[in-house]
């Protein structure tokens, strides 16, 4: 698309702030939607690193959020974005700290972080999540496993109709109950039980008639490690189906490996390693829970919907 002859033409840049990663997506984009991505990049930032326990951002945080996004305002500018969309999550509406580090990005940046509601943010993400696979099914579910929670979004093509929300994320799993390298098998059994007990048990009923998605880097990674790809690869795994006998034997392989030997896989992102087994619980546990033998992966999401968001905003 050439820019110069489209008056309708924007570039925006979508920041999505979750309590373990930060994505950026640059796209073009016309009334018409997403014409084309030009860049797509994240970082494990662990902004959400013990806010679980004491509900503050550390000054350590806010440095290390400082340097990431001071990279990623670099690459807008160099890249000629027209707006930046920057959106905070779980962690930032916990943390009591939120509008401190809010302002110390906004000054120190020159980037302005909107904290979005838990509904918000489902509903974005539901709607990042199916644009991919409008064409399969007319009714979905998003399964949404972040850091600090984890959202199942039921709904059809335009609306969401339902949404559960699971107060347990894969960094927050980690720090209160998988903390060993590898974790005693005590503490597996504890974390099995405790994400058995937090998914509610009419979720199968809920998710049996829908075509079920699942977004976000626990999903992205498995689906990455499960093809033993030497490099992430958007095209082979943005559609990837992972069966839940996939999962278990993704869940055995993980289970006894120690950090150093996690970090050996090409697949896991590093900053993932130590989170990587709690994200494939969870999976575990909601697919065990929802008695699905199947879930489709999309490396789409909220920073996709907030693209959707703003150009429904420009609309009217």
């Amino acid at each position: 698309m050439d820019r110069n002859c489209s008056p309708q033409y924007m570039r925006i840049a979508s920041l999505d702030i979750g309590t373990n990663t930060i994505l950026l997506l640059i796209a073009d984009v016309s009334t018409n939607g997403i014409e084309r991505v030009v860049h797509d990049e994240q970082v494990i930032a662990r902004i959400g690193q013990g806010v679980d326990a004491n509900r503050i951002i550390s000054r350590e945080t806010f440095l290390r959020a400082e340097s990431f996004l001071e990279e990623y305002k670099k690459k807008c500018d160099s890249l000629n974005v027209d707006t930046i969309i920057a959106v905070g999550t779980s962690a930032l509406r916990d943390a009591k700290n939120t509008e401190e580090f809010c302002a110390y990005i906004h000054e120190h940046v020159g980037i302005s972080i909107e904290v979005i509601s838990g509904n918000e943010e489902a509903e974005w993400t539901y709607r990042g999540g199916i644009s991919e696979f409008l064409h399969r099914a007319n009714r979905f579910s998003v399964l949404d496993i972040g850091g600090g929670s984890t959202e199942i979004i039921i709904g059809n093509n335009t609306t969401i109709e339902s949404k559960i929300s699971i107060d347990i994320g894969s960094v927050r799993l980690t720090e209160r109950i998988l903390k060993g390298s590898p974790p005693e098998e005590t503490a597996l059994i504890e974390a099995h039980e405790f994400i058995k007990a937090q998914i509610p048990k009419n979720i199968a009923t809920k998710l049996s008639p829908t075509f079920v998605i699942g977004v976000a880097g626990t999903l992205t990674t498995l689906a990455s490690l499960h093809q033993r790809l030497p490099q992430y690869d958007s095209a082979k795994v943005s559609g990837y189906t992972l069966q839940y006998h996939d999962v278990c034997a993704l869940f055995a392989l993980l289970k006894d490996k120690s950090l150093d030997q996690i970090r050996r896989f090409p697949q896991i992102t590093k900053g993932r390693e130590d989170i990587i087994l709690a994200g494939t619980m969870i999976l575990m546990g909601c697919m065990e829970a929802a008695q699905l033998q199947s879930i489709t992966v999309s490396d789409r999401g909220l920073r996709y919907g907030m693209i959707f968001r703003e150009l429904e905003r420009r609309r009217y």
